[in-house]
């Protein structure tokens, strides 16, 4: 019995590799902006080349796009592979684990996703500097009051397709952060 156990959480850790390895949307800036690291990892991290960020406590990390995560992490296997990334559970990635979806479904999940990211990609301005995320932030709200108008309907409509795919098949809610005012307002 036990052995039967131990050949299930097997598979079920190798299939969780396998989706994070091909998935990525966690390295590439597209739900995050930044990486929390412990101040322990800062210079690890660094010469790992990763864009280190030191100068706020509460903000210590490192910046997204990933420079390591090249179609695949690069890191993913070294003991320098930063906690903040190793203890990243997405939801898609915590249904394979609790067996609420299969790999080949999850899979399917990344693949709508990357693909809906291109489309809203096109739509975006081009930066050396920003990630996706930041990107696909400024140009919301660019055109947030052109939409009242009923610009940009296609790009409005790809992008609440792709807001409620990061909510509800990996979890990333409040991918707007409010304003201190706007905090404010609703307390």
């Amino acid at each position: 019995m036990i052995s039967a156990m131990v050949t299930v959480e097997f598979s079920r850790a190798s299939e969780a590799t396998t989706l994070c390895k091909s998935c990525g949307l966690c390295c590439t800036g597209h739900l995050f902006s930044w990486v929390r690291l412990k101040a322990t990892e800062l210079t690890p991290s660094e010469k790992l080349g990763l864009k280190v960020i030191r100068n706020d406590p509460r903000q210590r990390g490192f910046t997204q796009p990933c420079p390591v995560w090249n179609g695949i992490c690069t890191v993913y296997d070294s003991p320098h592979y930063p906690k903040g990334c190793d203890s990243y559970k997405c939801k898609l990635l915590r249904e394979l684990l609790d067996e609420n979806v299969s790999l080949s479904d999850a899979q399917q999940v990344v693949s709508n996703t990357k693909a809906l990211i291109q489309k809203v990609e096109k739509h975006l301005p081009k930066s050396s500097h920003a990630s996706f995320r930041e990107r696909f932030i400024a140009q919301v709200k660019s055109l947030q009051t052109l939409s009242s108008q009923g610009h940009n309907a296609s790009f409005n409509k790809k992008a609440q397709q792709l807001l409620t795919l990061f909510e509800n098949s990996f979890g990333v809610k409040d991918f707007f952060e409010k304003s201190t005012e706007e905090t404010n307002a609703e307390n």
